[in-house]
C-alpha cells in the first residue's frame, strides 16, 4: 500500500532569500539617494545586484525542480516561487529611478 504524504513544503530559504535581496537593495536605494546619487554607492550597489541575480536564478531552478517533482506541494512552492519572483518589478522600479537621475 502507498503511503500519500500530504505534508505542507517546508522550504525557508526562498523567502529568506527573496526578502534578504529585498531589504538589503532598497537600502542600497536609499543610500543611494540620500548620498546625493553618489556613484561610489553604485560601485557598491552592481556587485551586489549581479550576485543577487545570480543567487536568486539558482534557487528559482531549484524551487522549478521541486515543483515538477512533488505535485501535491505545488501550491506551497508556487507561493514560493511568486515571492521570489515579487523582487524583479521592484528591483526593476529602482533601476528605473536610478537611470532617470
Amino acid at each position: 500500500m502507498k503511503t500519500i504524504d500530504n505534508e505542507p513544503f517546508e522550504e525557508k530559504q526562498s523567502t529568506e532569500l527573496a526578502i534578504g535581496s529585498f531589504i538589503i537593495i532598497t537600502l542600497l536605494f536609499i543610500l543611494y539617494i540620500l548620498s546625493d546619487q553618489s556613484p561610489n554607492v553604485l560601485i557598491i550597489a552592481w556587485p551586489f545586484a549581479l550576485s543577487a541575480i545570480i543567487v536568486n536564478a539558482i534557487m528559482l531552478f531549484h524551487l522549478t525542480e521541486k515543483f515538477i517533482h512533488l505535485p501535491l506541494q505545488r501550491r506551497d512552492i508556487a507561493v514560493k516561487i511568486l515571492i521570489l519572483l515579487s523582487n524583479i518589478p521592484i528591483a526593476f522600479f529602482y533601476y528605473l529611478l536610478v537611470m532617470k537621475n
